[in-house]
């Protein structure tokens, strides 16, 4: 929970998921960087960190070319390596696939050149070379999700302060699966869209004689925006903002409340319902829905789902749905008969496990 909320200084709830992205990198002499990717096997980039700047380097070498020029910029020296990618997240699906590529590569690089840096710190920066480098206004908080967060647990970000809190999140043990289904409509974050609503954000939060929207979620959203911004698409903008970070805060609360995060149906049909206002408010005072996304949100609360929204920026991408792990394989089929029935693709899903952050596996 907490979409475009980051960039506001607002609250998210995001956990890291068990696929990702894996860098392996080998020190070089001669102080070149060679970037190389299993998803793109006839492609090989290389570059000179000292020579890096934004725009210097286009597709996705931009994102670990980018944190390689994040960290010369702060001061830390990267040695030279040559750094094989591989993947098994689906890009553009809305799954954070660039921040876990922009992650792994900043632990392998630090781990390979002998620097230390506090993860709240490595997330900044690779948050810095996503924004200035590759020219995508993001947020901070897939770079937090893929570096911060602990397995079985969801974590609350405070975007504002940066202060985190562990929140306990096991949904099999409760009986209920986390399921993501990627609508196979793509997106892309450089676009104008995601860049017009962070525009329009700070447009509001100028109206309203505050720093940021994001802080708002700490009082009454409703008082708080009452009667005090005219122009009704910046009004939705910013009750988009607030409710969103209420929302996410209401849910770390619920499962807070549980103490070991397993809770009882009633608590996850809550919660469930907190997801589909999420979604209501991204499609309607946000608008960056689509209509996949819409279609598969009824569809798997229809066949028996506790609640379902769309993740990510948004105008493509995935849907989050939350299941009775007994139905999971009903509400699967009924979400593929549904695309097929329109004339889509298939629907793909992923298991949604809450896992580790990022971390060197040899």
């Amino acid at each position: 929970m907490g979409e475009h909320t980051d960039y506001n200084e607002g609250f998210v709830l995001p956990f890291a998921l068990a696929q990702g992205v894996t860098a392996t990198a080998t020190a070089r002499d001669d102080g070149l960087l060679v970037l190389r990717s299993k998803q793109v096997p006839d492609e090989t980039v290389t570059v000179n960190p000292g020579s890096l700047a934004p725009g210097s380097v286009t597709g996705w070498a931009a994102y670990p070319a980018g944190v390689a020029w994040a960290l010369g910029a702060a001061g830390l020296a990267v040695r030279g390596a040559s750094v094989d990618v591989d993947s098994n997240l689906p890009a553009g699906a809305g799954v954070s696939s660039s921040a876990a590529l922009e992650c792994a590569v900043a632990l392998a690089l630090c781990s390979l050149s002998g620097i230390s840096v506090p993860r709240t710190a490595l997330a900044a920066l690779a948050k810095q070379a996503e924004n200035e480098f590759v020219g995508a206004p993001t947020g901070i908080i897939d770079q937090s999700a893929a570096l911060l967060c602990q397995q079985g647990h969801a974590m609350l970000l405070d975007c504002q302060t940066l202060e985190t809190t562990q929140v306990p999140l096991r949904p099999a043990a409760a009986g209920i699966s986390i399921l993501v289904i990627d609508t196979r409509v793509t997106h892309a974050l450089v676009s104008g869209e995601y860049a017009a609503r962070r525009a329009e954000c700070e447009a509001a939060a100028l109206a309203l004689g505050v720093p940021s929207l994001g802080p708002l979620a700490r009082t009454d959203p409703d008082a708080a925006l009452a009667g005090r911004l005219a122009d009704p698409v910046l009004r939705r903008r910013a009750r988009h903002v607030v409710t969103d970070g209420a929302r996410a805060m209401a849910i770390a609360g619920a499962l807070q409340d549980t103490g070991d995060g397993r809770s009882g149906d009633e608590t996850w049909r809550a919660i469930g319902s907190l997801l589909t206002e999420g979604h209501a408010s991204l499609r309607d005072d946000f608008e960056v829905s689509w209509r996949e996304a819409d279609v598969t949100v009824e569809a798997a609360i229809a066949a028996g789902g506790y609640g379902a929204k769309m993740i990510g920026g948004g105008f493509g991408g995935s849907v989050l749905a939350l299941v009775p792990a007994d139905r999971e394989g009903e509400i699967r089929a009924v979400l593929t008969e549904t695309y097929l029935s329109r004339g889509w693709l298939p629907p793909e899903f992923l298991d949604a496990v809450p896992s580790p952050a990022g971390r060197r596996l040899s």
